[in-house]
């Protein structure tokens, strides 16, 4: 009977895992789902059933695995068999016209034909298949190596478990091994409902599309991956074996991609030349409003792949392939309102309120004005009609006031002599433009403080997030900084969405912020013009608060990269009365002082001048140069002949090439790991 059971549960497992592919295949690389939700849920509740009652009938390529596993330790890293470089770009038609020029000398042939893609702004990733089965998916890394992040990559539904994917159109023999290329990327809509539910768990919302994709994917447990609305466009073919026809064109491929299952951009063409390609980049421009992700330009490759390999590749970037960027993207709204905010340094910022306007992919509703002297420049006024672009497609800025739109008079904006929100005298310092609310107590500055001080680059102190704070203060729960260290568990944890769980969660997360590094107690303290690398150098230096509060001038400015603008900062902060009575509440509250981490001698780095360009893999900047200082070295923001080491990540920009220009050597992120494992 047990034998007959399995047989059976066998045969429906098999019927399910196919339906189950078939519809996510048809709802989310077709778009043309023929199930409801709740219909495919039950029939994914019902293999999951099998499964558990049958481990031996488990598989790692059976759709059941996309709701994600168990939570991973650590990212194995692999290397890419070819690597993963990086485009170089362009910002002009006659720069793309260089390049075709650059392409048919090296190739010695007057005409060349191009496909163009969109450059699709998310996550490299390589997939590798054997024998039709996904076998792994590695982000780019440093181009040579990369992270194993395929219990992630399984949950991303547009992503085929085995090829053919079921319900797909393929004919022909699947290769024996072939590895894809693509860009993972986290859909607008779905930005906007995981920024919903940050919000409503009093933490920080994701700035854009991009960098919730990356952070999704560097996540260590793949069923929080899962809900995170993730998908796939496929552009590029590394390698391929063992197969039937081998596609022998960029254009070809992407056939040959949809053929096997694969999601790829619907707006591509074949170009018979340059100017073929720049017609279509042009048309394209404007339709980039109705997507639903985002992209930065399109990606201009030569077609043929045969052309391709001759023309080969520089150390960092393919011969055959340029991004044109598309400029950062206008348009006319009007300004409903200007409002100044106060910040955590008391800086009062001027807003302009603008009639919600969609730009880049997304709905534009405000957009900063910087400062007092900027509304002055721009003479911008409540009602004017205004252009607005997204600055690094994240930012939104007022490029210019359209005066000629004008119709009425409309009065001058004043800037506030006073801070708009506690009534406290607002200042300017020295040669400063920011006017400053010196107020040490104002309520706006308190938000701000707060969640400066409980980031995670300061006392990183987890459950501490924006709502929260702003719940504490309005509650009257926080005065100042030190009453984080005074909250009363009752009164938390009475408060509405916030469960048991959580305010135990935030209260260790309060306690264990205590023993935090001294550097890092300096920068959450938000002194004006110290940074964490500042920060860092005062650690270093004074051992202990109680000792760094009662330097001078003098003292301060002989500490290498510490100038008088931030020596005068510091020494200022600390005569403040409100500053000496924080820090007594934090020294009761049993906050240490004194907690200062080693640096070590003797290493490679130690003494050394080490600069950090592009992204990197497996560190934030912060971390890499947190690091750097620990064994010894000196981090710096320019290149120089005195410069040791610069440490090029994912698009380096021009440091990489005023590096190369001096003789200064450069590492990649792998090297840089192994110098910094002492």
């Amino acid at each position: 009977m047990k034998a007959k059971d399995k047989m059976a549960a066998e045969k429906e497992i098999k019927h399910l895992r196919l339906d189950l592919e078939r519809h996510n295949y048809r709802y989310y690389v077709e778009a043309k789902p023929v199930v409801s939700d709740f219909e495919f849920d039950q029939l994914m509740k019902r293999l999951i059933e099998l499964e558990e009652a049958f481990p031996g009938l488990k598989s790692p390529d059976s759709p059941s695995q996309r709701v994600g596993g168990e939570p991973l330790k650590e990212f194995k890293t692999v290397e890419h068999k070819i690597p993963m470089l990086s485009l170089d770009n362009t910002y002009t038609f006659e720069e793309l016209e260089e390049f075709d020029r650059r392409v048919k000398k090296f190739l010695a042939q007057e005409k060349v034909s191009y496909f163009v893609e969109q450059k699709i702004d998310g996550v490299s990733i390589s997939l590798v298949y054997e024998k039709g089965r996904l076998r792994l998916g590695a982000t780019r890394g440093d181009g040579r190596h990369g992270d194993d992040v395929t219990e992630n990559i399984k949950t991303v539904r547009a992503i085929p478990l085995t090829l053919p994917a079921p319900g797909a159109s393929f004919k022909g023999r699947v290769p024996e091994w072939i590895e894809v290329r693509g860009e993972v990327y986290m859909p607008v809509e779905s930005l906007e409902k995981l920024n919903k539910e940050k919000e409503r768990a009093g933490e920080e919302p994701f700035q854009n599309p991009r960098n919730a994709c990356a952070g999704s994917l560097k996540l260590l447990d793949p069923k929080i991956v899962s809900g995170r609305g993730l998908s796939i466009f496929v552009h590029g073919l590394g390698s391929i074996r063992g197969g039937g026809d081998v596609p022998k064109s960029q254009s070809g491929a992407f056939e040959f991609f949809r053929q096997l299952g694969f999601k790829t951009v619907e707006q591509t063409k074949s170009c018979k030349d340059i100017h073929e390609a720049e017609e279509f980049i042009r048309w394209f421009q404007p339709k980039r409003d109705e997507l639903d992700y985002e992209i930065d330009g399109m990606v201009v490759k030569v077609d043929s792949f045969e052309l391709q390999k001759a023309l080969g590749r520089t150390t960092h970037a393919p011969r055959w392939m340029i991004a044109y960027k598309y400029p950062a993207e206008r348009k006319e709204t009007v300004v409903e309102d200007i409002q100044v905010q106060v910040g955590r340094t008391g800086a009062l910022t001027p807003v302009a309120r603008l009639k919600p306007v969609r730009i880049s992919g997304t709905t534009v509703s405000r957009a900063s004005l910087h400062n007092r002297d900027e509304i002055e420049r721009l003479d911008v006024r409540i009602g004017d009609h205004v252009l607005v672009e997204k600055s690094g497609e994240i930012i939104p800025k007022v490029i210019e006031v359209l005066k000629d739109r004008r119709t009425k008079p409309l009065p001058k904006f004043k800037f506030p002599e006073k801070c708009p929100v506690c009534g406290g005298e607002a200042q300017t310092f020295g040669d400063e433009v920011a006017v400053r609310c010196v107020n040490f107590a104002c309520p706006a500055q308190l938000e701000a403080r707060v969640k400066h001080f409980a980031q995670r680059d300061a006392m990183d102190i987890e459950g501490l997030g924006e709502v929260w704070i702003r719940t504490f203060v309005e509650k009257g729960f926080l005065k100042d900084l030190a009453d984080i260290y005074a909250l009363d568990f009752g009164k938390v944890v009475a408060l509405e969405r916030m469960g048991e769980k959580s305010a135990e969660n935030l209260f260790k997360g309060i306690e264990a912020s205590k023993r935090r590094l001294l550097q890092r107690l300096i920068f959450g303290l938000g002194i004006l013009n110290v940074g964490e690398h500042a920060a860092d150098l005062l650690a270093q230096n004074f051992k202990s608060l109680e000792r760094l509060s009662g330097a001078d001038l003098d003292e301060l400015s002989s500490i290498r990269e510490i100038g008088p603008v931030t020596a005068e900062s510091i020494v200022r902060f600390f005569k403040e009365p409100g500053t000496r009575k924080v820090l007594a509440k934090l020294a009761k509250a049993g906050v240490r002082f004194d907690l200062v981490e080693a640096v070590k001698t003797g290493t490679p780095l130690a003494g050394k001048s080490v600069v950090i360009t592009g992204s990197l893999e497996h560190f934030s900047r912060t971390e890499a140069e947190a690091r750097v200082r620990s064994l010894g070295g000196h981090p710096s923001g320019s290149i120089s002949k005195k410069t040791d080491f610069l440490v090029a990540g994912k698009d380096p920009g021009s440091k990489l090439g005023k590096a190369q220009a001096l003789g200064v050597k450069i590492i990649s992120e792998i090297e840089f790991e192994k110098l910094i494992k002492v």
